[in-house]
């Protein structure tokens, strides 16, 4: 049987590795990375 698994995005400022809003991330694709995190889902 297959775990299931949810994914999430977060942003992440490239040079100072601190957390910003995924669509912020997106409006500055040069300094930023958008990360996918996969997340065990709860029985």
């Amino acid at each position: 049987m297959a775990k299931k698994t949810t994914t999430i995005k977060i942003g992440r400022d490239a040079g100072s590795g601190k957390f910003i809003p995924v669509k912020e991330a997106q409006r500055r694709p040069k300094t930023t990375v958008v990360e996918t995190i996969k997340v065990p889902k709860k029985k």
